[in-house]
Parts: C-alpha cells; sequence; structure tokens
C-alpha cells in the first residue's frame, strides 16, 4: 500500500554534477527549495526519480526529481503517479522556460509543451496535458549580452550573479506552487501571473 500522497510535485532537470548550477535545472532547483523549507528529505529511489514525502501547508506531498534525463522524464512521472494512485489533477510541473524572459513566472493549468521536450515527454506519458505547471523564464536576451536562446546555454553554468538571481526565482517558484497546493491554480496565477515589461506573451 502506497503512503497516502495528495499531490505529486515534480522538478524538471538533468542529473549529475555537471548539469548542477545551469538554467535547464531550475526545476531541481524549486524542489530543493520546497524540501528545505518543509523539511522533507528528497532521497528514496522510485520509479526512476529521487522522492522525498511530507506536508506542505495541509496536504501531503510527494516531492520527485527524474533521474532519467530531461527529455525522458515522463517515464518516472508516469510510474510515480500510479504508485500514488494519482491522477494529473494532482500534478504539478515546474521547469525553466526559454519562451519567457529571465526571471518571468508563469502559472498554467495546462496546455502544450511549447517545444520543451521534457513537459513534452510527460504528456506524452501521462496522456493529457491537464496538470498544473510552474514556468520560470530563463531567457537572457535583452539582460546581457550573452544572450541566452539555444541548447549550448541551457546547460552552461550560471555565474556568481546568476546564481543569487536564480536562488530569488527559485523562491518565488515555490512560493507559486504552496500557493498552488492551498488555495488551487486560479489564486496563484492570479498572484504570479504579472505580465513583464517587454513581453509580448499574454497572460493566461
Amino acid at each position: 500500500m502506497p503512503d497516502a500522497v495528495e499531490f505529486l510535485v515534480v522538478g524538471l532537470g538533468n542529473p549529475g554534477e555537471e548539469y548542477e548550477s545551469t538554467p535547464h535545472n531550475l526545476g531541481f532547483l524549486v524542489i530543493d527549495r520546497l524540501a528545505e523549507s518543509h523539511a522533507i528529505r528528497v532521497s528514496r529511489k522510485e520509479n526512476l526519480a529521487l522522492v522525498g514525502l511530507g506536508s506542505i501547508g495541509q496536504k501531503r506531498v510527494a516531492l520527485a526529481k527524474p533521474q532519467t534525463f530531461m527529455n525522458l522524464s515522463g517515464q518516472s512521472v508516469h510510474g510515480l503517479l500510479e504508485r500514488y494512485e494519482l491522477n494529473a489533477g494532482r500534478l504539478v510541473v515546474v521547469y525553466d522556460e526559454l519562451d519567457l524572459p529571465w526571471g518571468v513566472l508563469r502559472v498554467r493549468p495546462g496546455g502544450s509543451a511549447a517545444g520543451h521536450k521534457g513537459v513534452l515527454s510527460v504528456i506524452a506519458h501521462v496522456g493529457t496535458q491537464n496538470f498544473a505547471r510552474v514556468r520560470v523564464g530563463v531567457d537572457r536576451v535583452g539582460v546581457d549580452r550573452e544572450g541566452g536562446r539555444g541548447a549550448d546555454y541551457l546547460l552552461s553554468k550560471l555565474n556568481r550573479s546568476q546564481k543569487q538571481e536564480v536562488v530569488e526565482m527559485a523562491g518565488r517558484a515555490a512560493g507559486a506552487i504552496e500557493t498552488i497546493l492551498a488555495e488551487g491554480v486560479e489564486k496563484a496565477m492570479a498572484i504570479y501571473n504579472r505580465r513583464a515589461q517587454g513581453s509580448n506573451e499574454e497572460e493566461e
């Protein structure tokens, strides 16, 4: 009998030291932030992921970091949903988003993967687009001359100032997830989906 869990919260990233402190591992950093804030140890090896069980507010949750590499994340997510007998309505996925400006947060109740291969994998394995996600913008075009649009950028190491900004970004994303768990996706969208200056993307 699996442990009673009300929500599965998954951060997308890549395992291994060489991928730590890269834009593409923001999902893992958010899970680490939640784990630290709520005294949850993410160390159990289950369904191709590192998992931690605990409580966030009044909700029992499983925090997970798939160890399959980004593009195969769906295998792990699907297995964890089955293990904890949850449907996609109880899934929250957090990840980096190259289609959003650096530091911009977007909460969505569902929708397409927008080209994000980790999310494409989750949709393919779970069988629906209807799961909550928290997208953290990592596009640095307009922020500095490094730009930041391609795969090389996503897997490049963050510099010291970027690391400090990422800590703040992960904190906001963790706050959005806490709001989703406590009050629902719509409330989190109302709080966190503020339109960024210079962004052409409408609020969703």
